[in-house]
């Protein structure tokens, strides 16, 4: 659908994920199948973690956080997605839109910045751990996951402001299967140069601020567990970390390879594959990555399960 250039846009159409007819249906089963594991993974992880009082630990707190933003990420993105799979076009009025895209960025920030305060609690919890309980009590806790959540909440008004402030008066049909920043820009006949800039700024000190949060907890806790005499509390205070590495490491990936290009070599179809593994697999992963390996993770849904079981 086109415009010309003396209307604005008071709607887009998502283009979805793929014009290809014959994906359709079993792309619709694929991500309807990710989508439900979402919902069970992290609001079984939020649960559990509210109803095993062992899990009242300071890295559980944060994972709790940290699954909320997952299931809400997936809440937002996915069943716009998945209604693209069965209608032709889905069409999203312009207010709607500016709230998905403001929502994806304030959760996905908040994410990236509990990550970082995971690490931090594994720098200290491994090399200061007589201090532990003192420098990760309850209220420095809650304060660490507020300004996670104020400073995603920031961006995303800013970004919101940036891209939804241009003029779109060409075209609406968004080539995405949500509403997100590459092609927005694309679409806006105004100068977007600066606006660019701005958000590419700042999507470098967000991301390189978390980094080298995350780099720097590393390489304390890594010359910490190299010290350690024990072959075996080697392995230990390794195993506490690998979860948070391997979230990290599939977390940032298709965040970097998104937001930190320039937009010449910007090609929609690459960024929907981006996209799809940061809003909706990423989501799915966290709480199995938490959860298949680790043992008091098990142990308490174990409990849970068997006072279920004896209740009923």
């Amino acid at each position: 659908m086109e415009k010309g250039n003396d209307s604005e846009v008071t709607e887009f159409i998502l283009s979805g994920l793929t014009d290809r007819p014959e994906l359709q249906v079993p792309l619709f089963g694929v991500f309807l199948l990710i989508y439900g594991i979402t919902l069970v993974g992290n609001g079984g992880m939020i649960l559990l973690i509210m109803t095993d009082p062992r899990l009242h630990t300071p890295m559980y707190f944060f994972l709790s956080n940290l699954s909320f933003c997952d299931l809400c990420l997936s809440l937002i993105v996915s069943p716009t997605m998945l209604l693209n799979f069965l209608a032709k076009r889905i069409n999203i009025s312009y207010t709607a839109c500016a709230v998905q895209f403001s929502l994806c960025i304030a959760f996905a920030d908040a994410e990236g910045l509990l990550l970082s305060v995971m690490a931090y609690d594994r720098y200290v919890v491994i090399c200061n751990p007589l201090l532990y309980t003192v420098t990760m009590s309850r209220q420095r806790c809650k304060q660490l996951v507020a300004v996670a959540f104020a400073v995603g909440v920031l961006d995303s008004i800013i970004y919101t402001y940036l891209t939804f402030h241009q003029s779109f008066c060409s075209s609406n049909v968004i080539n995405h299967f949500f509403c997100d920043i590459p092609p927005l820009l694309a679409l806006s006949c105004s100068d977007t140069h600066i606006n660019e800039i701005v958000i590419f700024v700042l999507t470098c000190c967000i991301t390189l601020s978390i980094f080298v949060t995350i780099l720097l907890s590393y390489v304390y806790i890594i010359s910490t567990i190299l010290q350690i005499r024990s072959a075996e509390g080697r392995r230990k205070a390794f195993s506490t970390c690998s979860f948070h590495l391997t979230a990290v490491v599939l977390c940032f990936g298709p965040v970097l390879f998104m937001y930190l290009r320039p937009t010449s070599s910007y090609s929609m179809d690459t960024d929907k594959v981006a996209s799809v593994f940061y809003t909706l697999v990423i989501p799915m992963l966290n709480p199995l990555i938490y959860s298949l390996r680790n043992t008091e993770v098990k142990d308490a849904l174990r409990r849970a399960m068997n006072k279920l079981l004896t209740n009923s």
